[in-house]
């Protein structure tokens, strides 16, 4: 049951430390630029596992892929002997707390990139901070750069261009950061689109679950940071695919609705190199009138091996619900995929599994 007494008790301590949360939400994030300070080590183990991450120097394993889901859309990513960030938000507007980690720990992991799905605070509302205090270089497009480096004052680091306003569906941009081969390509954020008749999936809208607003209320601090951020334009969004030889991932944080409003994307998808594992946005606005039939058109052109949904917990209590309750209808979605086409679906649930590494752990 939810504690209502425990929040009283909690939201009143929060009055009293009033100052102390205006401080803390100006304050800025730092890390180190040596891999091997024990910052780093310690969130490298943390986020990677032990056996990943040398304990002297916090150098990362080539031989193994590893990811560590933070919330949301954003996971903490070593591949290739690189640290990435995919998205760089921390979710705590209504809550702090349920997700087990900060701003702090993502800026501690001393990313070399951080990829931005598309310019939401959801997505990238942290990756001004966690970019200044790591030295991380930003991809995304033209206008997320715009909104990153005005969240910060002093923005030193640097943004890469990937198309811009005028960018159309279907655009391609193909280049390589370290050892790792990046391909990404605009697509279209969700959006609700007509019921597609005959034959649509059923609608699917989970009531909203209030009891990590109550165990995790949220702070002063978190606000601060967090409604500056509400307006921050989408900017265009952008599906990424890495590759190491041995084992591609695709990544996006929406799921648009390309049957109607761009269809050419799904042969620009089609035409990826064979992906291993696909992590995809499964929320949208089009599951009010279409249910998971966006997820499934994307799953079907990209052809994953192993998919993972994405975009399913309740990263804003009050307004979403559980990745538990986005089970069955995934289930039943991804049965219209023909079987030797059907990809094997590894659901991750809050709170039980953001950081564990273990849960995405891919040897090479």
């Amino acid at each position: 049951m939810c504690n209502i007494p425990g929040l009283i008790g909690r939201r009143t301590m929060l009055g009293g430390a009033l100052g102390a949360g205006v401080l803390l939400a100006a304050g800025r994030l730092t890390a180190s630029a040596d891999p091997g300070s024990p910052q780093t080590v310690a969130a490298r183990q943390r986020f990677f596992g032990a056996d990943t991450v040398d304990a002297e120097t916090g150098v990362v394993r080539a031989d193994r892929v590893v990811l560590a889901w933070v919330g949301c859309t954003t996971y903490a990513l070593a591949m290739g002997g690189s640290v990435f960030l995919l998205d760089a938000w921390v979710p705590r507007l209504t809550s702090t707390g349920y997700v087990p980690a900060t701003p702090q720990d993502l800026a501690d992991l001393a990313p070399e990139a951080i990829f931005i799905g598309h310019g939401h605070f959801d997505h990238a509302g942290d990756a001004g901070r966690i970019a200044q205090a790591s030295g991380a270089v930003v991809y995304g497009t033209a206008d997320h750069g715009v909104s990153i480096r005005a969240q910060v004052s002093d923005p030193a680091f640097r943004t890469v261009a990937l198309g811009d306003a005028n960018s159309q569906p279907g655009e391609r941009h193909d280049f390589t950061v370290g050892p790792v081969e990046v391909t990404a390509i605009r697509h279209v954020h969700s959006a609700p689109t007509a019921p597609e008749r005959p034959g649509g999936s059923p609608p699917f809208f989970p009531m909203p679950e209030l009891c990590a607003l109550v165990q995790h209320p949220p702070t002063l601090a978190g606000v601060l940071q967090n409604v500056p951020r509400l307006n921050d334009p989408e900017g265009g969004s952008l599906l990424y695919q890495f590759r190491v030889p041995g084992f591609s991932l695709v990544w996006h944080d929406s799921t648009g609705p390309l049957t109607e409003k761009a269809p050419n994307v799904f042969d620009v998808f089609a035409d990826l190199p064979k992906t291993d594992l696909q992590i995809g946005a499964v929320q949208g606005f089009n599951q009010i009138t279409n249910g998971l039939r966006d997820p499934r058109r994307y799953i079907e052109a990209i052809a994953p091996t192993l998919f993972v949904p994405a975009h399913h917990d309740n990263w804003l209590p009050g307004i979403t619900a559980g990745a538990a309750t986005y089970d069955p209808p995934l289930h039943t979605e991804l049965t219209r995929i023909p079987t030797p086409r059907r990809p094997e679906l590894r659901s991750l649930h809050d709170p039980t599994d953001y950081i564990r590494p273990d849960r995405l752990t891919f040897p090479l």
